[in-house]
């Protein structure tokens, strides 16, 4: 699947279905720059998963209400639910392995 940017007007309707990555990042940030192109390897690479990038500069009322403290700041969600959450960088296989066994 492709990767979707989202903000306040969308982000509900992106995430309700399926296995979604949703990625909090900034454009300043280094280990966000990092792992952009590890999500889209993983979206690519794995057609059941969606990847939905939120910039928390633009949307910061997003990431006060998923929590997010530090990031990257990835979250599974599964049918709209989130069911696990990462900060920091990994590396592809790592992504792969943690949102198949949340």
């Amino acid at each position: 699947m492709a990767v979707v940017y989202a903000d306040s007007t969308n982000l509900e309707e992106q995430v309700k279905d399926g296995i979604v990555i949703l990625d909090f990042y900034a454009d300043w940030c280094g280990p966000c720059k990092m792992i952009g192109p590890v999500l889209e390897q993983v979206a690519n690479e794995n057609s059941d998963v969606k990847v939905v990038k939120v910039n928390v500069d633009e949307n910061i009322g997003l990431a006060q209400q998923y929590g997010v403290q530090g990031i990257p700041a990835l979250f599974v969600l599964k049918q709209g639910k989130v069911v696990a959450q990462k900060a920091g960088f990994m590396p592809k296989d790592a992504i792969v392995k943690w949102v198949r066994s949340a």
